[in-house]
């Protein structure tokens, strides 16, 4: 028995959806197969969104993310950000991005807005500076 193709609202339904959603896996594109199969997966991925919804990286780990996949590279990111010093302080969590760099990162790059504007943490030394409104201490040397 297929799955009928309607709103999924309880875990029995998720779960016959994604039995059916295994059965058509592998059908080739532009059957009906293929058809029914994206119809699943985007009931599937409504459902997952109001019942286990997944928080965007911050924003270090986004751009992190874009350069791994090979969509941004070093280079561009330190003309986007200002400089190489400054794309190293904002990768190292040195330094925080501003307005304007979450900007040029989005409509530049893609970066969702979700990701780029989320709060995030710096080491306790640099976040402790920053909210008192000092330039943060070079770490000693050892």
């Amino acid at each position: 028995m297929t799955f009928a193709l309607r709103p999924i609202r309880t875990e029995a339904q998720y779960a016959a959806a994604l039995a059916e959603l295994a059965r058509l896996w592998t059908a080739a594109s532009g059957t009906p197969d293929a058809d029914r199969r994206d119809l699943l997966a985007t009931l599937l991925g409504q459902y997952e969104d109001c019942h286990a919804p997944i928080d965007p990286p911050d924003p270090v780990e986004a751009i992190r993310f874009y350069i791994d996949q090979g969509r941004l590279t070093q280079a561009e990111l330190a003309r986007l950000l200002g400089s190489r010093a400054r794309a190293s302080e904002i990768l190292a969590r040195r330094r925080r991005l501003t307005v304007e760099m979450i900007w040029r990162l989005h409509t530049a790059v893609g970066i969702p807005l979700r990701s780029l504007a989320r709060p995030y943490r710096l080491p306790p030394r640099r976040a402790a500076a920053e909210s008192r409104g000092q330039p943060a201490a070079a770490p000693a040397a050892t």
